[in-house]
């Protein structure tokens, strides 16, 4: 009976043991681990360059809309603003305009451009977007639906005051 006692007290001590050097042991970093440390040292908002205009800056030199067309704000941040361009309820377009400081390598994107826009350069992005650089303003046309054309973009761009836009500072 005292060997039985004895076995069960020596594994007693011995999972304790285990346990206690288990539970204290450091583990190995995952592949996580350095991806989750370098993004918390990041600071929150660098995406966004200190002295980008503000977007409400930006809703003044939109389009109005009519002729069965309605502007629907939809996001407006440091850097940027986005209208819905809605005909009979259904959005067919989307009309922005980005501060090209946020935005490394936008401007370049006009360097080459053959095409403008009441005296802007402008470039066809894929086969939905049209985009005109306005000193350091990118304005730019999505279509969001097939019917709305190159021509339509191009056509919605020119409703921008992009005049006006040239002059923010």
């Amino acid at each position: 009976m005292a060997l039985f006692r004895g076995r069960r007290f020596l594994a007693a001590i011995l999972l304790s043991v285990l346990l206690l050097t288990t539970a204290c042991a450091t583990k190995a970093p995952s592949q996580f681990d350095q991806v989750q440390q370098e993004s918390s040292k990041q600071k929150s908002g660098l995406a966004v360059a200190k002295n980008a205009t503000q977007g409400s800056e930006f809703n003044k030199f939109f389009p109005t809309g009519g002729d069965g067309y309605q502007r629907v704000y939809t996001q407006e941040k440091k850097g940027f603003s986005e209208a819905n361009l809605k005909k009979d309820g259904k959005v067919v377009a989307q009309l922005a305009i980005s501060d090209t400081t946020s935005i490394p390598g936008t401007a370049s994107k006009f360097s080459n451009s053959t095409k403008s826009i009441d005296d802007y350069p402008s470039i066809e992005i894929g086969k939905t977007q049209t985009a005109v650089l306005v000193g350091k303003y990118q304005v730019k046309v999505i279509s969001k639906d097939p019917l709305f054309t190159a021509s339509d973009r191009a056509d919605w761009i020119e409703e921008f005051d992009l005049d006006g836009l040239s002059k923010l500072k």
